[in-house]
């Protein structure tokens, strides 16, 4: 970044010229762009993340039940799963194809069990469909 000088300094205010502005804003977005990098490379390595193979992100946004996704990728069976989560493996069924959504406390408890945030394993809706929020 060149040297930005101030066109004026007083108690209260630096006067800049825009282009000295403009890159003053960009060096900033700069250094918080590699703050979030430099964290999510501490998290990664501290295992508060992981990264998802392509086959399952791709499954996630071809629609896939994310439950099933999260759970095969956990290598899990549905009967250890539903076990793990303290419901009926039917009912895991019924969410894994989509014939129920599931309740707040099941999804709680399969994120849990799964080791994800609940937000995960609540599939996005469609905008083809009509369902996304503006």
């Amino acid at each position: 970044m060149n040297t930005i000088t101030p066109l004026t300094i007083t108690a209260d205010t630096v006067l800049l010229t825009r282009a000295d502005y403009d890159a003053l804003l960009a060096a900033l977005e700069e250094a918080r762009d590699i703050a979030t990098v430099r964290q999510f490379k501490a998290d990664l390595a501290a295992g508060r993340t992981e990264t998802l193979p392509w086959d399952m992100a791709k499954a996630l946004l071809d629609g896939a039940n994310p439950v099933r996704v999260w759970r095969e990728h956990r290598g899990m069976t549905a009967r250890a799963l539903a076990a793990a989560a303290g419901i009926a493996t039917g009912y895991l069924s019924e969410i894994e194809t989509g014939r129920k959504p599931g309740s707040a406390a099941a999804l709680k408890a399969l994120a849990t069990a799964l080791r994800v945030d609940m937000d995960d394993l609540v599939p996005d809706p469609s905008p083809a469909t009509g369902d996304a929020v503006s």
